[in-house]
């Protein structure tokens, strides 16, 4: 579901290495045009659309439930676990947020909704809870390019980010084989960073100076409206980013490697494979 978007390409790709038998859900015609002359096997997948949901998922067993962020996200997951009711589907698994159940950040609160209402649903289920997503980065690569520093009232707050491609190869394994029923795998990174640790990994790799710059919640408030962010997700991640300074978000987890057999990616290796996008 959502093949389009960042974690649903990176499944995608992993679901091909595997041989897997698989459809990808896009929410408009073109994206399925493009994704079948790549030979993939793809269909509408609107979560504002019901009825293409239903028709998605017909003689599928499995399904994977992401979407961007949204204001009515749980409406849009909502009419998914609608449809994987109706059409009998055996096994959900859905990308949720770090401690979704416990709702402490406006983020968490709508996927902890749906959670709640796969529980109820009776659809065996995976819960996916990842931390911050390292790829987060990218949105600063416009001022790392041109000032040399990156923003965001982050202050020291240290988060153990996880890369979207290790969330992707949970996924996969989750989807794939037996074991993961009825499990919430919270999902970090190999280290909890401050952005300043950040910043510092980002010179070494880059090869020139990055700073990073806190300004107050106001001040960039002002700064990301300015760019066209929509006020409730700046309002999101402001609240977001007061859980991280709680220090809520920094345990490292071992869950990665326990579903997949393998070491989660370090913010250098990121940095290392997402240079050019720096540049």
């Amino acid at each position: 579901m959502n093949a389009g978007g960042n974690i649903g390409k990176e499944l995608v790709r992993e679901l091909t290495g595997k041989t897997a038998d698989f459809v990808a859900g896009y929410r408009s015609q073109k994206h399925v045009d493009t994704a079948e002359q790549e030979g993939l096997k793809a269909v509408i997948a609107d979560y504002s659309r019901p009825e293409t949901l239903r028709s998605a998922m017909e003689g599928v067993e499995s399904i994977f439930i992401v979407t961007p962020p949204a204001p009515n996200l749980e409406e849009l997951e909502g009419n998914a676990v609608d449809a994987a009711q109706a059409v009998g589907v055996k096994h959900i698994v859905k990308l949720s947020v770090w401690c979704a159940e416990q709702g402490e950040f406006l983020f968490a609160e709508p996927h902890g909704a749906i959670e709640k209402q796969i529980k109820a649903s009776g659809i065996p289920f995976t819960f996916l809870r990842p931390t911050g997503f390292m790829q987060n980065m990218l949105a600063n690569a416009p001022t790392i390019e041109a000032q040399g520093a990156f923003y965001a009232p982050a202050g020291p707050a240290r988060v153990a980010e996880i890369d979207f491609r290790d969330v992707a190869r949970v996924a996969v394994v989750t989807l794939l084989e037996n074991g993961h029923a009825g499990k919430a795998y919270e999902l970090s990174g190999p280290e909890a960073m401050s952005h300043s640790e950040r910043a510092e990994v980002l010179s070494k790799v880059l090869g020139k100076k990055i700073e990073y710059v806190s300004p107050t919640d106001a001040e960039w408030k002002a700064m990301v409206l300015g760019f066209g962010v929509p006020e409730w997700q700046a309002d999101g991640v402001i609240d977001l980013l007061h859980y991280y300074k709680a220090g809520k978000s920094q345990r490292v987890s071992p869950s990665v490697e326990d579903v997949t057999g393998a070491k989660p990616i370090d913010y250098r290796q990121f940095v290392q494979d997402y240079a050019d996008a720096f540049r």
